[in-house]
């Protein structure tokens, strides 16, 4: 029997009424950024567990939350003879000020500790290549971001080539291990989708659009509960990334979605731009865009005010023959921040 699709309108379709728009400037490729500078993105998934992943060859930190990209920034790891070492590592300790017991004294602002000899995140000076003793620097304004966000037990994976080759150190825009640092694993999808209906029904929702892959992911708790196989019509074009935000209250209209329901009431946020295209209206993209019928109706029970939905022409999960993809933390606005 052939797969009965879907339209997403209940993802973008419903947020013609009351809808708020914001347009925001872009900012640097991740994978351009000066020695020192950083892109923080908390709001595309305000709520839900955080992972951090440290690549060790890029010099980059990128930062997940309930498993999507909210954070990437430079880094300065540990130099010759002082390499920092890989594996996946819990934060043992926290501290605002520190100061090195091992090294004269030296602060480490903003400290988290990953080993009990000496091995830590800390805010410090970041030159663009590997630097330190071996712990991993991080811009102050980034180290004092990432600070606010974590908790002790929480996980964070370092990595290079030689670790993990299969590429947990260039990430995409869902985040490549789970929350105990394990691969992130992709469902088998019959008649289109996956949906774990033994999956747990409170925490914060995520769902992810990813037009290059033709997929939705959906993530409670950073993990993904449900995926399916996207439709998008041939002559569809799509450039860049928008957020849809869940707000309170429905519409009377009935939701297509599950058409025995009302429609929600959405915010959107236009992220990125991709060159010079232009993003289409909420209502060109649930014309273009189809999901299984049945996901659809799961998707729409567990969806709760503060759902964020992230739609974008980037991929969801990195190809592991791609060496350097872009990822979705392109544009900025009042919230992101970038410095020297």
């Amino acid at each position: 029997m052939p797969v009965v699709l879907h339209r997403l309108s209940a993802f973008v379709l419903a947020i013609a009424c009351g809808i708020a728009a914001a347009a925001v400037p872009p900012l640097p490729d991740p994978a351009t950024l000066r020695p020192g500078q950083f892109i923080w993105r908390p709001q595309i998934a305000p709520e839900g567990p955080v992972v951090v992943v440290i690549g060790l060859d890029e010099q980059r930190a990128w930062v997940y939350r309930n498993g999507i990209a909210i954070g990437v920034s430079t880094i300065s790891s540990g130099r010759e003879g002082y390499r920092t070492p890989t594996g996946v590592f819990t934060i043992l300790q926290k501290a605002r000020e520190h100061r090195s017991n091992l090294y004269d004294d030296a602060p480490m602002p903003f400290m988290q500790r990953l080993t009990w000899d000496g091995i830590a995140l800390h805010a410090g000076t970041t030159p663009g290549h590997p630097a330190s003793h071996g712990c991993v620097r991080l811009p102050r304004g980034f180290a004092e971001d990432l600070y606010e966000v974590t908790t002790r037990g929480m996980t964070v994976v370092v990595a290079d080539r030689e670790s993990f080759p299969h590429g947990v150190a260039y990430p995409a825009v869902l985040a490549p291990v789970t929350t105990t640092g394990g691969m992130i694993a992709a469902a088998a999808l019959a008649d289109g989708y996956h949906w774990d209906d033994a999956a747990p029904a409170e925490g914060p929702l995520s769902v992810l659009v990813s037009l290059r892959d033709r997929s939705v992911h959906v993530l409670r708790n950073g993990i993904v509960i449900g995926s399916a196989e996207l439709a998008v019509a041939p002559d569809f074009r799509f450039g860049g990334s928008q957020l849809f935000v869940m707000g309170e209250g429905v519409e009377s209209a009935p939701s297509p979605l599950d058409p025995q329901q009302p429609r929600h009431r959405w915010t959107a946020y236009t992220l990125a731009r991709s060159g010079d295209a232009e993003l289409p209206a909420p209502e060109q993209l649930a014309a273009h865009l189809s999901v299984p019928q049945a996901f659809a109706r799961k998707l729409y029970a567990a969806l709760a005010p503060g759902t964020t939905l992230l739609v974008t022409d980037l991929p969801a999960v990195r190809d592991p023959g791609e060496a350097q993809p872009r990822t979705v933390l392109e544009a900025g606005d009042g919230t992101a921040k970038l410095r020297p």
